[in-house]
């Protein structure tokens, strides 16, 4: 029943389906970790529980929750850098995660990630030329060795790096500078789409905002749609055109940016931006005391029912009996996975 409604919902959502570029349903990605003292000992692990949603061209769908919620498993599956136990992934149609390998291997030429930690994620023993011409070598082999270098130094340019870094090491670079290496890498093979892993959350937050707005500049001169994953709310209302909201590998709010952060519906939600630092005084006065309570439950024994639902006020006892179906709420469309939404059409007037 969650399942169709949750079709239904996202069938809805969009107005233009051939704008799709991916398309993931009920996705679920599991672990065997070890549970007690023995090494036979195995309990599973559900990171990634039934997720739906999709992205369209151009646009930038940001991902956030609590750490430890999903992210980046979810990230990393889209383009199987870890393993699907179950649901789909299509790229322009086509079944990417059960299909063909020649499907993936497409989806990895448009699809390409941004890692969390810049200098982790470049070869040491590469020069920073060899790193970004790595998916030119293995996406494109008809390609000579001089379009090669003159694309490499195109690229660099345009992410703020000039020609004579590009006999460096990763090693010779700052925190920022090893970053706009790992855009010039994931943008260098014409993506269609970036998945970019927290890519500020490692960097001083001087530098931050000059890596967000890089991407957003590049967003617009290349058309790329991003999903940008963090836990910096400010960071993602700046970039994101919907947001989508995960707890314990599950979706619990997917909506319109001014949608989910004007009229949330799910009361995770409303406590996520009840958390953010408000630098008014006066206005922090004003808020209402924080919803969330109590620590993310361990996800080897998440709740019964709602997986929110130990940390939620307005918790009942039909929260533990089922997991609540995805429905669209209110005149904002947003999808709520939530026995009890807060609709907007509801709310009072300011």
């Amino acid at each position: 029943m969650s399942r169709d409604i949750h079709a239904q919902a996202l069938q809805q959502e969009h107005t233009a389906p051939a704008d799709t570029l991916l398309s993931v349903r009920d996705l679920a990605v599991n672990f065997r970790v070890a549970s007690g003292s023995w090494p036979w000992q195995k309990s599973m692990l559900r990171a990634v529980n039934g997720i739906s949603f999709e992205m369209r061209r151009g646009e930038t769908l940001g991902l956030v929750g609590e750490s430890g919620c999903g992210k980046s498993t979810l990230a990393r599956a889209l383009i199987g850098l870890a393993p699907v136990a179950s649901g789909s992934v299509r790229w322009h149609g086509e079944e990417t995660v059960f299909g063909a390998r020649r499907r993936l291997v497409a989806l990895r030429r448009g699809a390409q990630m941004i890692f969390q930690d810049p200098l982790a994620s470049l070869d040491p023993r590469m020069s920073i030329g060899e790193i970004v011409a790595e998916p030119l070598r293995t996406h494109a082999p008809q390609l000579g060795r001089a379009e090669i270098a003159c694309r490499v130094l195109t690229m660099l340019e345009r992410v703020g790096l000039s020609a004579h870094h590009v006999e460096r090491r990763a090693h010779e670079f700052s925190g920022g500078q090893c970053q706009r290496v790992g855009i010039a890498r994931a943008l260098i093979g014409e993506p269609q789409l970036v998945i970019c892993d927290e890519p500020v959350s490692a960097l001083d937050v001087s530098i931050q905002a000059q890596i967000v707005n890089l991407l957003r500049d590049l967003q617009r001169e290349l058309g790329l749609s991003l999903l940008f994953v963090a836990h910096d709310l400010a960071v993602v209302k700046a970039l994101s055109h919907r947001v989508m909201v995960m707890y314990l590998g599950r979706v619990m709010e997917l909506g319109d940016r001014d949608a989910v952060y004007g009229a949330p519906g799910h009361p995770y939600t409303r406590a996520l931006l009840d958390a953010v630092p408000v630098p008014d005084p006066a206005r922090a006065r004003e808020r209402h005391a924080p919803l969330l309570t109590g620590d993310i439950p361990s996800p080897l024994r998440p709740p019964s029912g709602c997986a929110f639902r130990t940390r939620c006020a307005n918790a009942s006892g039909r929260c533990a009996e089922a997991p609540p179906p995805a429905a669209l709420i209110g005149s904002t469309h947003s999808i709520v996975t939530c026995w009890h939404p807060r609709i907007a059409d509801d709310l009072p007037a300011a």
